[in-house]
């Protein structure tokens, strides 16, 4: 009997990863964000040039045998990933050299489509202590579709290139890593969990990839980074975590969260998945009557806007794309960008009737 999709919104399943998956209903995941173990390797004691020992990545779940015991350990929770992924959905998994490609390899046998490779370039990396290796910098995130075939998947393109003061969002993110007071810390002053990823990151990861109300599931949930982010944001999460201190933590950092409110947890919206307006529209509605007088924004074309929607100027009539392009002697041109309207002494862009309509939609 698998866990109702009721039971487990909102909730950290503490127990094995692939288990928990596989207990839960199939496609019931908008979003997938992974941070697996990484498989470091690591041999001995850690040591800075004056003796201290640092605070590495040593803890026992991030052991492994061989190449061979992980990639089997990546294909399950993979499959099993895949199997709780909407058809709509998407994959964000996170990792460094040292698991990041092995990842990536069994991602694509297992069907899921790359869109994109992300580079988190750390701002503040942990140098190489032994000189002998250039400073670990930056970690990889890999987003990927469900198939090759997939049709749909939410990309908030203009929402990220908003966050991004309207350059469209590049991928290479510079960012710190998580300390000062946002790293956790247990009753003896320690890292709570030795890899807290940034609530920045996140945040980028979820804005960038889900609507208000999606659920997010997160396998590998530790300190409940995606968790807190997630109801931060209005979407939902479901975390599963094998240790139960862990889950522990992370109840108690979530609970702490406030939601923002729906008009805040809003992102903008692309303009493809906007409904298309007809200027027609905009005239049928009285917003601008037949008779009115669009302009160009330094008043140098005009042209009168007619019962059905169309422009005409001094030699040549059409939709309000092509006259705009024909006063230009141009091929093409955004009719809604170009023609104004005076409202009051001052041009406006007719574009603002367009977001008016569709807002009356909504």
């Amino acid at each position: 009997m698998g866990l109702p999709i009721e039971s487990a919104i909102d909730s950290i399943i503490v127990g094995d990863c692939v288990q928990a998956l596989g207990a839960l209903p199939e496609a019931c995941a908008d979003l997938i964000f992974a941070d697996p173990p990484y498989n470091l390797q690591l041999e001995g004691e850690l040591r800075r040039p004056d003796n201290s020992r640092v605070d590495a990545v040593d803890d026992s779940w991030d052991h492994f045998g061989s190449f061979a015991d992980y990639d089997r350990f990546t294909r399950d929770w993979l499959i099993a990933a895949r199997r709780a992924l909407k058809d709509s959905g998407a994959l964000w998994v996170i990792g460094s050299y040292h698991n990041i490609f092995r990842v990536g390899t069994i991602l694509q046998d297992l069907g899921f489509w790359i869109l994109n490779d992300v580079i988190w370039r750390k701002t503040n990396p942990m140098p190489n202590f032994r000189g002998r290796r250039f400073t670990n910098a930056h970690e990889t995130l890999i987003w990927a579709a469900k198939s090759r075939d997939q049709k749909t998947y939410t990309f908030n393109y203009e929402a990220m290139k908003a966050l991004n003061d309207e350059l469209q969002m590049r991928s290479d993110w510079t960012m710190p890593i998580c300390s000062g007071n946002e790293r956790l810390k247990d009753s003896d002053g320690n890292k709570a969990h030795s890899t807290q990823k940034p609530e920045a990151l996140l945040h980028r990861v979820i804005v960038s990839s889900t609507r208000r109300g999606d659920i997010v599931l997160d396998p590998f949930f530790g300190s409940g980074t995606t968790g807190a982010v997630a109801k931060r944001l209005g979407r939902h999460f479901i975390g599963i975590e094998r240790n139960p201190n862990y889950a522990a933590i992370a109840r108690k950092r979530i609970a702490a969260i406030v939601t923002v409110d729906d008009d805040a947890a809003e992102v903008t919206k692309s303009k493809r998945s906007e409904p298309r307006i007809p200027f027609g529209w905009v005239v049928e509605q009285g917003l601008l009557p037949p008779g009115s007088v669009v302009m160009s924004p330094t008043r140098r074309h005009s042209a009168k806007v007619r019962a059905d929607g169309t422009l005409v100027c001094a030699d040549a009539t059409g939709s309000i794309h092509r006259i705009a392009a024909h006063v230009q002697g141009l091929d093409a041109c955004n009719g809604w960008t170009f023609w104004m309207y005076e409202d009051r002494g001052s041009l406006v862009s007719i574009d603002l009737l367009r977001q008016r309509l569709r807002a009356a939609l909504a």
